[in-house]
């Protein structure tokens, strides 16, 4: 008996067109590797004007717009703008101008003639005709008459009067320690005679009868920096000022004043002299100082009279 051949396979069932893969051409591999991208590019950069991926359903059939590094050069040029390259030009062309204006005055300069500098001699003075002025003699010339002995240019004890007690080992000097003794607070007055250019002091006294006594001090100072006469003419008048019941000027100073208490000092009661008087003027380096104490209120008259004669002395 005969045997069947055998019954060939049934075919597959067709694919549907729907569910077919669109057949892919083979195309030559090309290089994507995206270019590196300056500094500035990447500072410029808009995340805005990246190309967005698609977010629907892919659609079969239809290409893929490419995405990321997978973009072209040229799709991505073309779809941001390059505000870097627009700062550079507007720099590039700044420095220009600036290096246009500097070569254009350096050329200017270079092509106007030169300014003529001065003579550095000058020529001769004419000596004047005539004779020289003579010297002014000591007693008009007053830095002579200040730079001699100060005790001479004190006023001079009066007759009948005793010279005061106080002053026998003195010599008629005041060294600074003295002088800084006769402030309220000696410690200060030393340092501010110091920064005072303070030089010498020369001072005399006496009593009168134990009516009054008198006592005249003459500051002299350097004055290289400060003019410390007239301040320390200025600083007793305002102490003096305070607590003073009657003032006056000084004839023929200008600024000399003269101060009188008419109530005893406080604390000096009991004292021979509890009423006091001073005045305080000043003429070149020098300050003049002149305190009278007595046993009653000082006329104004007689202490004026007193500093307008020591002043006529300087």
């Amino acid at each position: 008996m005969e045997e069947e051949p055998a019954r060939p396979a049934a075919p597959a069932a067709p694919t549907p067109l729907e569910n077919r893969a669109p057949r892919v051409e083979p195309v030559a591999a090309e290089d994507h590797t995206p270019p590196e991208k300056s500094a500035a590019e990447e500072e410029d950069r808009d995340p805005s004007d990246e190309p967005v991926p698609p977010t629907g359903p892919a659609v079969p059939g239809e290409p893929v717009p490419p995405t990321g590094d997978a973009a072209t050069p040229a799709e991505r040029a073309g779809s941001r703008r390059r505000r870097g390259r627009t700062a550079l030009l507007v720099t590039a062309a700044a420095v220009l101008g600036l290096v246009a204006g500097t070569c254009t005055g350096v050329l200017v300069q270079a092509g106007r003639e030169p300014t003529k500098l001065p003579p550095l001699s000058q020529a001769a003075l004419a000596r004047g005709a005539g004779k020289a002025p003579k010297p002014l003699p000591a007693d008009q010339d007053r830095q002579v008459r200040t730079e001699g002995d100060l005790r001479d240019l004190l006023l001079k004890k009066p007759r009948g009067a005793e010279k005061a007690d106080w002053l026998e080992d003195s010599e008629g000097w005041m060294d600074l320690t003295s002088y800084a003794g006769t402030f309220g607070d000696p410690q200060s007055g030393f340092e501010n005679l110091l920064r005072s250019e303070f030089r010498r002091a020369a001072v005399t006294g006496w009593e009168v009868d134990g009516a009054y006594s008198v006592e005249i001090r003459l500051i002299q100072y350097r004055q290289e920096e400060v003019l410390a006469a007239a301040e320390a003419s200025e600083g007793g008048q305002y102490y003096a000022d305070e607590d003073a019941d009657d003032d006056g000027e000084v004839p023929g100073t200008g600024d000399g004043r003269v101060f009188v208490d008419d109530q005893p000092l406080p604390g000096l009661d009991d004292a021979p002299y509890p009423y006091q008087a001073q005045a305080h003027a000043r003429r070149g380096d020098i300050a003049v100082e002149i305190w009278v104490n007595g046993a009653k209120r000082i006329d104004k008259k007689m202490i004026t009279s007193l500093a307008e004669r020591q002043m006529e002395r300087l």
